[in-house]
């Protein structure tokens, strides 16, 4: 019998790796989760690190390198709604042996998981989105998700709760400037507030900064 994929999960929010536990769940047959990180480094030897970029720097930052020189992260899959053709090269040439965009099914993604611990290295096709739609997807949680924000209106409120200009998160999210104020013009109405002092006080009061944690599932 096969033994099963020991996964660690990695991003700064505590609910999204919590959502991507309980997505993998029914799979317990094929995949083992055995640490969830908030801003912590993989301390379990594991075959896999699923890497969540929501809210975090891309790949052409220096965190996602931290995770890649870490020997017990085992091999290193991108998770993110960002399949920008630049980031997806930078991921490849780090090191990482995977790229997948985050409106796979739970049986895609498990799928792919196990074909990459098999030696595949793994890029999901570009979708045909212009960067002011929003590719979010029933898949995963993300904080803000029970008001109403949808993935990307909550990525873009949690990097102002972070302290970013609109500029910062244009260039961080790989977001046409234009697509940022939009996004921000829709987060606010659904969160009912008009100025970015607001928008920062409902962000702190309601989970938008980055957690610090780590759970060992067993």
């Amino acid at each position: 019998m096969k033994p099963l994929l020991r996964v660690a999960l990695h991003n700064d929010y505590e609910v999204v790796v919590r959502g991507l536990r309980s997505m993998l769940e029914p799979y317990g047959g094929s995949i083992d989760v055995v640490e969830m990180d908030a801003q912590m480094p993989v301390k379990c030897n594991v075959d896999l690190t699923l890497y969540d970029t929501f809210g975090k720097a891309q790949v052409d930052g220096e965190d996602i390198d931290e995770v890649i020189e870490n020997p017990q992260a085992g091999k290193v899959v991108i998770y993110t709604w960002n399949m920008h053709p630049v980031l997806v090269d930078q991921a490849i040439a780090k090191g990482c042996k995977g790229y997948i965009d985050k409106g796979m099914t739970g049986d895609e993604l498990v799928d792919v998981l196990l074909r990459i611990a098999d030696g595949e290295v793994f890029v999901s096709p570009p979708l045909a989105l212009d960067d002011h739609e929003d590719p979010s997807s029933d898949t995963g949680d993300w904080p803000g998700q029970k008001a109403g924000l949808s993935a990307r209106e909550a990525e873009v409120l949690a990097l102002i709760t972070q302290g970013y200009t609109n500029n910062n998160i244009a260039s961080r999210s790989y977001l046409s400037i234009n697509s940022v104020k939009s996004y921000i013009r829709s987060a606010y109405r659904k969160i009912g507030v008009e100025r970015r002092s607001q928008a920062v006080r409902w962000g702190m009061e309601n989970n938008m900064l980055p957690d610090r944690s780590r759970i060992i599932v067993h």
